[in-house]
């Protein structure tokens, strides 16, 4: 009882500072900070009601303890002090900063050819429509059709307060089994497509220098190869001290194509840092449910049971067709649940 009375001493203390902290003039005429506060404010007031309710209801049985009148409430009232303590506890759980963040997302085709191609776009599909359900803007930022109705690559960013701890859980290998459209005999086929999600990161996050890049500028390409367009204006940028390589050419003016270049770049490299901390903490590396790494395979979508399981969590649905829609809020759930448990357990 004593760890969870400092832990409510801490948050009340923690929030009130937070509230002067706002109305104190020198932040509040700072922008930046202002609008950081202000998150840090918003982030404590769920853990700061929890902690008001969990000091009224110790108080409720500190009287029943002494009171005979009281007495046949008390396993009702250590009942509620018991799950206010497990709501804190779950509320205090520390989340990745990068969580309220926009991100840029890559679909890349797999193994399986053209069907490949084919599943990185019904991907794309059903990553948009979740987008779209949650409330979240999407913008296309550059796509590599293959000759038919696949993508080789897209990549596009989806825009929102949130977005991140929505999507981190798609990063990984996504593997189908279906019968092709082209599959004569009726066969299934086993086919992949990977997907990397990750923060995007704002300019001050992440600062590039001009010297370390070297961009080239060409004409953009359609598919089969065939020149789409008379001017140079498809853009390749190479990041120098990694080796990153970013190329864009959707957009008409190499200066658009350019900037979007140096958004999808700067995500990279924020991502490179978090990995890099992240390996440095193997205790965090532990607590992953899935690294999100593109090699890891974390889901399986069968297509002839109507089925779709998360390995990670090993949750088996079978409304596949619901699924490809967009509705995944089951899945994102489960793995948010499982991550807060896992750090609990920390």
């Amino acid at each position: 009882m004593a760890a969870i009375d400092q832990l409510v001493d801490e948050l009340e203390r923690s929030y009130l500072e937070t509230q002067e902290r706002l109305s104190d003039p020198a932040v509040y005429n700072d922008h930046r900070e202002a609008a950081e506060v202000g998150r840090r404010l918003k982030d404590l007031e769920g853990p700061y009601r929890l902690a008001r309710d969990w000091r009224s209801a110790n108080a409720d049985l500190e009287a029943a303890r002494t009171d005979s009148d009281l007495r046949e409430l008390l396993p009702e009232l250590e009942q509620r002090l018991a799950e206010l303590e497990e709501e804190l506890k779950l509320a205090l759980v520390e989340t990745d900063p990068a969580d309220e963040k926009d991100v840029i997302v890559e679909i890349r085709q797999g193994v399986g050819g053209d069907e490949a191609a084919l599943w990185a776009a019904d991907l794309f599909r059903m990553l948009s429509r979740y987008a779209e359900r949650r409330g979240f803007r999407v913008e296309e930022l550059s796509s590599s059709p293959n000759d038919g109705n696949g993508f080789k690559e897209v990549v596009f960013a989806v825009k929102g307060r949130g977005a991140y701890s929505v999507f981190k859980w798609e990063g990984g290998t996504h593997r189908v089994q279906r019968v092709p459209e082209t599959e004569s005999q009726g066969r299934i086929h086993t086919s992949t497509a990977t997907v990397a999600v990750m923060p995007e990161a704002e300019e001050v996050e992440v600062e590039i220098d001009p010297n370390d890049l070297k961009i080239d500028v060409y004409r953009s390409t359609g598919p089969g190869g065939q020149s789409v367009n008379t001017t140079d204006s498809a853009v390749r940028v190479t990041h120098l001290p990694t080796g990153l390589v970013v190329a864009m050419q959707d957009e008409k003016s190499q200066l658009q194509n350019k900037t979007k270049a140096l958004r999808v770049l700067r995500a990279r490299l924020y991502e490179l840092e978090r990995e890099r901390q992240r390996a440095e903490l193997d205790s965090a590396r532990r607590l992953q449910i899935g690294s999100g790494e593109r090699a890891e395979k974390i889901r399986t979508y069968n297509f002839p049971e109507n089925r779709l399981t998360d390995h990670r969590i090993k949750l088996t649905v079978h409304r596949l067709d619901q699924i490809l829609q967009g509705d995944l809020d089951q899945f994102t759930e489960a793995l948010a649940a499982e991550e807060r448990r896992r750090a609990l357990e920390q």
